[in-house]
């Protein structure tokens, strides 16, 4: 996971904008990335956001 902040507020304004401008969907992005979809998924959850998928955005 290093090429995404450890920090979650941090990580939460990364991977949203990743997702808007450059990645169809959260897999994509992991994928690309090389980093696990649980650790982002768990990361973001602990300050509340859910992956929505309809707008491939944390909410």
């Amino acid at each position: 996971m290093d090429s995404l902040p450890k920090d979650p507020v941090l990580m939460l304004s990364v991977v949203n904008t990743e997702l808007r401008d450059y990645y169809p969907s959260l897999d994509v992005l992991c994928k690309d990335k090389a980093v696990e979809k649980d650790m982002i998924i768990d990361a973001l959850r602990s300050i509340d956001y859910e992956y929505d998928e309809g707008k491939n955005q944390f909410v």
